[in-house]
């Protein structure tokens, strides 16, 4: 059963800095695309960025310049490093893997959560 574990979360100050990471477990496939959604409270789970498998990169408006998405060398790893970070970014974010075969399958973590406050 694949399993995506995040980590990484916690509070920061505005302006900060965290990583996000996440690895997926339970399968020997590898994903079309890794990514990073977030949901804050209240609000609806929006798209952070992806990171396709051809290395293509992807970013929400308000986090590009802020925010870079990469894989890691190990199959099936992604990362978040975010920076500059601002109140507005706080929010539960969750990993997303996604498999494209006969069907399109997505799979999800169980978020981590991001706190920005002074």
């Amino acid at each position: 059963q694949v399993q995506l574990v995040e980590s990484g979360g916690g509070l920061v100050q505005p302006g900060g800095s965290l990583r996000l990471s996440c690895a997926a477990s339970g399968t020997d496939v590898r994903f079309s695309g890794m990514g990073w959604y977030r949901q804050a409270p209240g609000k609806e789970r929006e798209l952070v960025a992806v990171s396709t498998s051809g290395g293509s990169t992807n970013y929400a408006d308000s986090v590009k310049g802020r925010f870079t998405i990469s894989r890691g060398n190990a199959k099936n790893t992604v990362y978040l490093q975010m920076n500059s970070l601002k109140p507005e970014d706080t929010a539960v974010y969750l990993c997303n893997a996604e498999f494209i075969g006969i069907l399109t399958t997505n799979y999800w973590g169980q978020g981590t959560q991001v706190t920005v406050s002074s």
